[in-house]
Protein backbone atom coordinates (compact mmCIF):
# COMPACT_ATOMS: atom_id res chain seq x y z
CA UNK A 1 0.00 0.00 0.00
CA UNK A 2 1.59 3.66 -0.91
CA UNK A 3 1.98 5.31 1.53
CA UNK A 4 0.62 9.04 2.49
CA UNK A 5 2.62 11.47 0.96
CA UNK A 6 1.47 13.77 3.64
CA UNK A 7 2.44 11.39 6.41
CA UNK A 8 6.02 11.27 8.04
CA UNK A 9 5.88 7.88 8.72
CA UNK A 10 7.98 5.92 12.12
CA UNK A 11 11.49 5.33 11.28
CA UNK A 12 12.23 3.93 14.41
CA UNK A 13 9.58 1.53 15.29
CA UNK A 14 10.59 -1.84 15.73
CA UNK A 15 14.08 -0.93 16.48
CA UNK A 16 14.14 1.76 18.98
CA UNK A 17 10.78 1.19 20.48
CA UNK A 18 8.34 -1.61 19.80
CA UNK A 19 6.71 -1.72 16.45
CA UNK A 20 3.30 -2.79 17.13
CA UNK A 21 0.82 -0.64 19.04
CA UNK A 22 0.02 -3.58 21.77
CA UNK A 23 3.78 -3.67 22.52
CA UNK A 24 4.37 -0.28 22.92
CA UNK A 25 1.16 0.90 24.74
CA UNK A 26 2.88 -2.25 27.31
CA UNK A 27 6.33 -0.40 27.15
CA UNK A 28 5.20 3.46 27.69
CA UNK A 29 2.65 2.11 30.48
CA UNK A 30 4.79 -0.31 32.06
CA UNK A 31 7.62 3.01 32.29
CA UNK A 32 5.09 5.36 32.76
CA UNK A 33 3.56 2.60 35.86
CA UNK A 34 6.75 2.84 37.90
CA UNK A 35 7.03 6.62 38.26
CA UNK A 36 5.49 7.98 41.88
CA UNK A 37 6.28 11.46 41.67
CA UNK A 38 4.47 14.80 42.73
CA UNK A 39 4.04 17.10 40.03
CA UNK A 40 5.92 20.28 39.98
CA UNK A 41 4.56 22.95 42.74
CA UNK A 42 3.47 25.32 39.91
CA UNK A 43 2.65 25.65 36.33
CA UNK A 44 4.45 23.46 33.91
CA UNK A 45 6.48 25.05 31.22
CA UNK A 46 8.32 22.88 30.02
CA UNK A 47 10.40 19.10 30.25
CA UNK A 48 13.86 18.01 28.68
CA UNK A 49 13.68 14.08 27.55
CA UNK A 50 16.36 11.87 26.57
CA UNK A 51 16.20 10.46 23.06
CA UNK A 52 17.97 7.24 23.60
CA UNK A 53 16.44 3.46 22.44
CA UNK A 54 13.04 2.82 25.17
CA UNK A 55 15.67 0.10 26.66
CA UNK A 56 18.04 2.40 27.75
CA UNK A 57 16.11 6.03 28.52
CA UNK A 58 12.79 5.16 28.61
CA UNK A 59 12.22 5.23 32.53
CA UNK A 60 14.05 8.45 32.38
CA UNK A 61 11.44 9.90 29.67
CA UNK A 62 8.65 8.46 31.97
CA UNK A 63 9.99 10.48 34.75
CA UNK A 64 9.17 13.56 32.17
CA UNK A 65 6.55 12.36 31.37
CA UNK A 66 4.79 11.63 34.44
CA UNK A 67 4.16 15.87 34.80
CA UNK A 68 1.87 15.47 31.86
CA UNK A 69 -0.57 13.10 34.43
CA UNK A 70 -4.17 14.67 34.32
CA UNK A 71 -2.61 18.03 32.26
CA UNK A 72 -3.75 19.46 29.24
CA UNK A 73 -1.62 21.07 26.28
CA UNK A 74 -3.18 22.39 23.27
CA UNK A 75 -0.03 22.13 21.01
CA UNK A 76 3.35 20.75 22.14
CA UNK A 77 7.07 22.52 20.71
CA UNK A 78 9.06 19.66 20.20
CA UNK A 79 12.99 20.44 19.98
CA UNK A 80 15.94 18.13 19.17
CA UNK A 81 18.97 18.15 17.20
CA UNK A 82 19.57 16.38 13.88
CA UNK A 83 21.81 13.60 13.95
CA UNK A 84 22.68 12.37 10.69
CA UNK A 85 22.15 15.90 8.05
CA UNK A 86 22.96 19.42 8.29
CA UNK A 87 19.38 21.17 8.21
CA UNK A 88 20.42 24.40 9.12
CA UNK A 89 20.01 26.65 12.10
CA UNK A 90 16.04 25.51 12.19
CA UNK A 91 13.87 22.71 9.91
CA UNK A 92 10.41 21.99 10.06
CA UNK A 93 8.34 19.31 8.71
CA UNK A 94 6.43 19.86 5.40
CA UNK A 95 4.48 17.17 6.05
CA UNK A 96 0.83 17.41 7.59
CA UNK A 97 1.29 14.71 10.62
CA UNK A 98 3.81 12.32 12.29
CA UNK A 99 2.86 8.95 12.57
CA UNK A 100 3.66 6.18 15.44
CA UNK A 101 2.14 2.58 16.01
CA UNK A 102 0.00 4.84 18.53
CA UNK A 103 -1.52 6.61 15.51
CA UNK A 104 -0.82 10.49 13.80
CA UNK A 105 -0.02 13.52 15.41
CA UNK A 106 -1.29 16.64 13.33
CA UNK A 107 1.08 19.43 13.04
CA UNK A 108 0.06 22.89 14.36
CA UNK A 109 0.08 24.70 11.02
CA UNK A 110 -1.25 27.75 11.74
CA UNK A 111 1.12 27.89 14.87
CA UNK A 112 4.22 27.33 12.35
CA UNK A 113 2.55 29.97 9.91
CA UNK A 114 3.29 32.57 13.37
CA UNK A 115 6.32 31.73 13.79
CA UNK A 116 7.43 31.47 10.14
CA UNK A 117 6.15 35.44 10.01
CA UNK A 118 9.61 35.77 12.33
CA UNK A 119 11.59 32.69 11.59
CA UNK A 120 13.72 31.42 8.86
CA UNK A 121 12.35 28.23 8.64
CA UNK A 122 14.36 25.52 6.62
CA UNK A 123 11.67 22.90 4.81
CA UNK A 124 11.98 19.43 5.12
CA UNK A 125 10.24 16.28 4.25
CA UNK A 126 11.04 12.67 4.90
CA UNK A 127 13.30 13.33 8.08
CA UNK A 128 14.98 10.40 9.29
CA UNK A 129 15.90 11.85 12.97
CA UNK A 130 14.98 9.87 16.10
CA UNK A 131 15.26 12.36 18.74
CA UNK A 132 11.94 13.66 18.03
CA UNK A 133 9.98 10.92 17.09
CA UNK A 134 11.24 8.77 20.31
CA UNK A 135 9.41 11.39 22.53
CA UNK A 136 6.28 10.88 20.58
CA UNK A 137 4.80 7.89 22.13
CA UNK A 138 4.89 9.02 25.50
CA UNK A 139 2.90 12.39 24.48
CA UNK A 140 0.15 10.48 22.52
CA UNK A 141 -0.36 8.35 25.68
CA UNK A 142 -0.33 11.50 28.40
CA UNK A 143 -1.72 14.00 26.32
CA UNK A 144 -3.68 11.94 23.46
CA UNK A 145 -5.37 15.45 21.69
CA UNK A 146 -2.44 17.50 20.52
CA UNK A 147 -0.76 19.15 18.02
CA UNK A 148 3.04 19.26 17.19
CA UNK A 149 5.70 21.45 15.90
CA UNK A 150 8.72 19.99 15.13
CA UNK A 151 11.38 21.59 14.90
CA UNK A 152 14.74 20.04 14.34
CA UNK A 153 18.23 22.08 14.88
CA UNK A 154 21.51 21.92 13.40
CA UNK A 155 22.39 25.12 14.93
CA UNK A 156 25.60 25.32 17.48
CA UNK A 157 25.52 29.26 18.41
CA UNK A 158 23.59 30.75 21.43
CA UNK A 159 22.71 33.29 19.62
CA UNK A 160 20.26 31.00 17.53
CA UNK A 161 18.78 29.58 20.54
CA UNK A 162 17.95 33.03 21.80
CA UNK A 163 16.42 34.37 18.72
CA UNK A 164 14.08 31.06 18.60
CA UNK A 165 13.40 31.11 22.64
CA UNK A 166 12.04 34.97 21.57
CA UNK A 167 9.80 34.12 18.66
CA UNK A 168 8.65 30.89 21.31
CA UNK A 169 7.61 33.31 23.75
CA UNK A 170 5.92 35.66 21.75
CA UNK A 171 4.02 33.44 19.87
CA UNK A 172 3.19 31.29 23.15
CA UNK A 173 1.75 34.70 24.77
CA UNK A 174 -0.50 35.25 22.01
CA UNK A 175 -1.67 31.82 21.68
CA UNK A 176 -2.31 31.81 25.92
CA UNK A 177 -4.38 35.38 25.19
CA UNK A 178 -6.58 32.70 23.31
CA UNK A 179 -6.80 30.10 25.39
CA UNK A 180 -4.20 27.72 24.16
CA UNK A 181 -1.94 26.37 25.63
CA UNK A 182 1.32 25.46 24.55
CA UNK A 183 3.93 22.89 26.32
CA UNK A 184 7.92 23.20 25.46
CA UNK A 185 9.54 19.99 25.23
CA UNK A 186 13.88 19.54 24.85
CA UNK A 187 14.79 16.17 23.40
CA UNK A 188 18.17 15.65 24.82
CA UNK A 189 20.82 13.31 25.92
CA UNK A 190 23.69 14.26 28.23
CA UNK A 191 26.98 13.68 27.78
CA UNK A 192 28.25 10.48 25.71
CA UNK A 193 32.57 9.66 26.42
CA UNK A 194 34.11 6.50 26.60
CA UNK A 195 34.64 7.21 30.46
CA UNK A 196 31.34 6.42 33.11
CA UNK A 197 33.16 8.17 36.04
CA UNK A 198 33.61 10.89 33.63
CA UNK A 199 29.87 11.11 32.09
CA UNK A 200 28.47 11.37 36.02
CA UNK A 201 31.22 14.20 36.82
CA UNK A 202 29.92 16.47 33.38
CA UNK A 203 26.63 15.65 33.39
CA UNK A 204 26.64 17.26 37.33
CA UNK A 205 27.90 20.20 36.38
CA UNK A 206 25.12 20.59 33.63
CA UNK A 207 22.31 19.27 35.97
CA UNK A 208 23.44 21.86 38.58
CA UNK A 209 23.06 24.65 35.95
CA UNK A 210 19.86 23.71 35.01
CA UNK A 211 18.44 23.15 39.01
CA UNK A 212 19.50 26.90 39.84
CA UNK A 213 17.91 27.87 36.12
CA UNK A 214 21.32 29.14 35.73
CA UNK A 215 21.05 30.08 31.97
CA UNK A 216 25.06 32.08 32.15
CA UNK A 217 26.93 28.63 34.00
CA UNK A 218 24.95 26.63 31.65
CA UNK A 219 25.66 28.29 28.64
CA UNK A 220 29.42 28.11 29.69
CA UNK A 221 29.21 24.67 30.28
CA UNK A 222 27.29 23.41 27.13
CA UNK A 223 29.49 25.57 24.90
CA UNK A 224 32.65 24.56 26.29
CA UNK A 225 34.95 22.69 24.19
CA UNK A 226 34.45 18.52 24.50
CA UNK A 227 31.13 19.23 25.47
CA UNK A 228 29.44 16.03 23.95
CA UNK A 229 25.63 16.92 25.05
CA UNK A 230 23.45 16.65 21.43
CA UNK A 231 20.72 18.81 22.26
CA UNK A 232 22.77 21.13 23.72
CA UNK A 233 20.99 24.18 21.71
CA UNK A 234 17.54 22.36 22.40
CA UNK A 235 17.99 22.68 25.76
CA UNK A 236 18.93 26.37 25.77
CA UNK A 237 16.25 27.39 23.41
CA UNK A 238 13.85 25.77 25.78
CA UNK A 239 15.45 27.29 29.12
CA UNK A 240 15.13 30.66 27.38
CA UNK A 241 11.82 30.67 26.13
CA UNK A 242 10.44 29.47 29.34
CA UNK A 243 12.16 32.09 31.21
CA UNK A 244 10.94 34.48 28.88
CA UNK A 245 7.08 32.99 29.61
CA UNK A 246 7.81 33.57 33.55
CA UNK A 247 8.99 30.04 34.32
CA UNK A 248 11.43 30.59 37.14
CA UNK A 249 12.15 27.47 38.58
CA UNK A 250 13.30 24.15 37.33
CA UNK A 251 12.78 20.69 38.89
CA UNK A 252 15.70 17.49 38.30
CA UNK A 253 13.22 14.10 38.16
CA UNK A 254 15.28 11.82 37.06
CA UNK A 255 19.55 11.81 36.06
CA UNK A 256 20.88 8.10 35.22
CA UNK A 257 23.50 6.79 32.25
CA UNK A 258 23.58 4.03 29.94
CA UNK A 259 26.13 2.40 32.39
CA UNK A 260 23.74 2.66 35.61
CA UNK A 261 21.05 1.20 33.21
CA UNK A 262 23.39 -1.94 31.45
CA UNK A 263 25.60 -2.27 34.73
CA UNK A 264 28.23 -2.00 32.46
CA UNK A 265 30.50 0.70 33.69
CA UNK A 266 34.41 -0.34 33.31
CA UNK A 267 36.74 2.53 31.95
CA UNK A 268 37.06 2.47 28.31
CA UNK A 269 33.09 1.61 27.77
CA UNK A 270 30.93 4.06 26.04
CA UNK A 271 28.65 5.95 28.02
CA UNK A 272 25.60 8.38 27.80
CA UNK A 273 23.94 10.18 30.24
CA UNK A 274 19.79 10.81 30.53
CA UNK A 275 18.57 13.32 32.18
CA UNK A 276 14.46 14.44 32.92
CA UNK A 277 13.90 17.89 34.05
CA UNK A 278 10.73 20.02 33.90
CA UNK A 279 10.71 24.10 34.16
CA UNK A 280 7.42 25.91 35.49
CA UNK A 281 6.32 28.94 37.34
CA UNK A 282 6.78 28.64 41.11
CA UNK A 283 5.03 32.00 41.92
Amino acid sequence: MKKDAGIRPSVIAGTWYPGTRQGLLKTVDGYLGQVQQPAVPGPLVGLISPHAGYAYSGLTAAHAYHQLQDQRFDTVVLLGPSHRAWVGDYAVSTEDAYETPLGQVPLDREMIAELDAQMAWNPIRGDGEHSLEIQLPFLQRQLQDFALVPIIMSADDPAAARRLADALAETIQSREERGQRTLLVASSDLHHIEDYDLVRQRDQRVVDAIAAYDLDALTRLLMAPGCTVCGRLPILTVLHAGRALQADATAILHHTTSGDVTGQRQPGHYTVGYLAAALYKSH
